[in-house]
């Protein structure tokens, strides 16, 4: 899509307000903000803007605010809705992009978004009175429900009676101000607790009595039993991606994007346990994002009526596309992506959006899977007919085994908390053979691994 008369970036997106394609910048902002490409719009006021032109078929041009890394973007956005109805789509034009610092927060400000982040991330909570002891108390882990037994049976006690201090020598009762920050453990838990703790009442802190958060610092383990891999005959149900995906995507979707402005500290400082925190909520979101993604997906290509559209492409072009994409996880893993040469084309004739699912499927995995510092060769290819790219890593290899099981539904190799559901090579290859080409593997212990898509080419015009 090139950009023109001022234009910087142009985008698309479908009736159910998915980005099908998008230039950059706006292309690694929607991955960024914890989306995909192509995916649910995952921008908030894109996402509402788009929905305002596709509902009322009305043009709209706004600007548009986001959170990029450590920068607050403002763009310019013109949206205009496809006449189509059948499409229900809109173009996106971007005609300005501007980034600038986040403002810098006080002192009194850190603290209050201190404090109510505690009160979101708290297991227990309770009021206390002037001299500490347990007004209520209101417990929500199960490793704290013999200290609120013993908190509502002890009400004359102060609460720092029922806990224990490491560290602290100072003779009981504690200062407020000591407590606040301190970290504590408590009998039946095997966690660390950190206290906050808010004084209530003017104008002597504390005459109103005290708010008392204790938030752990790691999640309550639990003894579960090994799931069993769904087999090839397990059904999916067919209302889970016509509703339940759409209902899904968005919460989660806003989940992970305040959770990465928490852990990048975008409205100020942040201490490092509250963005390690942060990054295990969005690392947890993304993985069922992927999920629902491919459990969508999956409903979709094993439907009967499922078809492809044959667009014209350029094969070499989606693949720069999805270089670009994931350009960004692969430096993060200092992992080199080999690009094609930049006068490089292959006409062909397969779904746009669907070969760019496919390439970011396999060029993720290679990033995914390689060793740091290694390279990953994309090479394009036409034999018989077809049009090939071939994706090499320089990872462990795949046994013949593997080579014949990789393929299949829900198949991990055996991998375990890399975040993926066994869906992906799966779905491309199905998506593959949909458009009249094949997805094949070509490995050997300790040599990488190479992934060849092929679809149909067609003709230079």
């Amino acid at each position: 899509m090139p950009a023109s008369n001022g234009i910087i970036a142009n985008a698309r997106s479908d009736r159910d307000d998915r980005l099908i394609e998008a230039d950059e910048p706006l292309a690694g902002l929607q991955i960024r903000c914890g989306g995909e490409l192509p995916g649910k719009i995952a921008i908030p006021e894109l996402l509402e803007h788009v929905r305002k032109a596709r509902s009322l078929g009305l043009r709209l041009a706004r600007t548009i605010h986001a959170l990029d890394g450590n920068e607050i973007v403002r763009a310019w956005v013109e949206i205009a809705p496809d006449p189509d109805p059948q499409q229900g789509g809109c173009t996106i034009s971007v005609g300005t992009w501007h980034t600038a610092n986040p403002p810098s927060e006080s002192d009194t400000q850190s603290a209050a978004r201190r404090i109510a982040i505690d009160r979101e991330l708290a297991e227990l909570t309770a009021r206390l009175d002037s001299e500490q002891r347990v007004v209520a108390v209101d417990a929500r882990a199960a490793d704290l429900q013999q200290l609120a037994e013993t908190m509502r049976e002890r009400p004359a006690a102060q609460w720092t009676e029922l806990v224990v201090f490491p560290g602290l020598e100072h003779r009981l009762p504690l200062h407020w101000r000591l407590l606040d920050g301190a970290m504590c453990r408590i009998d039946g838990s095997d966690r660390e607790w950190m206290v906050t703790i808010v004084p209530l009442g003017e104008p002597t802190p504390g005459r109103a009595g005290f708010e008392l958060m204790l938030v752990a610092q790691t999640p309550l383990a639990t003894q579960t039993q090994q799931p069993q891999s769904p087999t090839l005959e397990t059904p999916i149900p067919a209302i889970f991606g016509r509703e339940l995906t759409p209902a899904l995507r968005q919460p989660i979707t806003r989940i992970i994007a305040n959770a990465e402005t928490i852990r990048a500290k975008l409205a100020g400082p942040l201490a490092e346990e509250y963005s390690a925190y942060a990054a295990d909520i969005a690392s947890a979101g993304q993985h069922l994002l992927s999920l629902i993604e491919d459990l969508s997906d999956l409903e979709v290509v094993e439907s009967d009526q499922f078809s492809t559209a044959p667009d014209h492409i350029d094969l070499a072009d989606v693949v720069r596309r999805a270089s670009g994409i994931l350009g960004v996880r692969a430096q993060e893993r200092r992992i080199t992506i080999v690009p094609l040469d930049s006068d490089a084309h292959l006409p062909a004739t397969g779904e746009f959006r669907r070969v760019l699912q496919i390439l970011l499927n396999l060029l993720g995995n290679a990033i995914r899977y390689s060793p740091e510092g290694s390279r990953v060769t994309l090479s394009l290819s036409r034999a018989d007919g077809m049009a090939q790219v071939a994706v090499m890593d320089e990872g462990p290899g795949l046994t013949e085994e593997q080579i014949a099981s990789v393929f299949g539904k829900f198949e991990r190799l055996g991998r375990s908390g890399d975040g993926g559901s066994g869906l992906g090579l799966y779905i491309s290859r199905r998506l593959a053979r949909a458009m009249g080409g094949d997805l094949i593997a070509v490995s050997a212990p300790g040599q990488g691994a190479r992934f060849i898509l092929s679809i149909p080419a067609r003709d230079a015009p």
